[in-house]
């Protein structure tokens, strides 16, 4: 299913268990937050053909971390560059922090995973799996987890401002 978020913001959510992917559009780019777990690959390429999109014009895909859930469908995007942090995923991708997109701030938000972030666009912040709606938290119990890293994530977090909070699963997710 697709969901306009705002006219350049749009959450792609999927029938079987995996994270949204999130699609921002700025200046003749087009960037993904995620692309979900591998069993959603097919609805991600027809959820973005509904788009007028095709994965290879997806210029950048932005991992919030590194979790199969989140990860799964990197392999459609052969003219991405990947952006993730490097606490997660090594040398493997592009380190998140030599981004340059000033309308996008990259947040280091631990405890879900060694390497996780967060997004703020605007008044937006996608939270990947470190904070959902209604004030639920990702799990740290899971290698790399850590609840006093967690809670640091979070008091930083609180200090933000926004207005729509765009999390890597609804309400029922872990």
């Amino acid at each position: 299913m697709i969901r306009k978020i705002d006219k350049n913001v749009h959450q792609i959510s999927f029938q079987n268990f995996g994270s949204y992917v999130y699609l921002i559009q700025l200046e003749n780019k087009n960037i993904l937050i995620d692309t979900s777990s591998p069993e959603n690959s097919e609805e991600l390429i027809s959820h973005l053909h509904e788009l007028n999109l095709s994965p290879t014009i997806i210029n950048i895909v932005i991992l919030t971390h590194h979790h199969w859930d989140h990860t799964g469908g990197i392999d459609l995007f052969p003219n991405a560059k990947f952006y993730a942090s490097p606490k997660d995923f090594g040398e493997n991708f592009h380190d998140i922090h030599t981004l340059k997109i000033p309308e996008l701030k990259i947040i280091n938000t631990p405890g879900h995973s060694k390497g996780g972030i967060c997004i703020l666009h605007k008044d937006t912040l996608f939270s990947g799996d470190t904070l959902f709606h209604q004030g639920t938290i990702g799990r740290t119990d899971l290698p790399g987890g850590s609840m006093s890293e967690m809670k640091r994530s979070l008091e930083k977090i609180s200090k933000l401002k926004f207005k729509t909070l765009l999390p890597g699963h609804g309400i029922d997710s872990d």
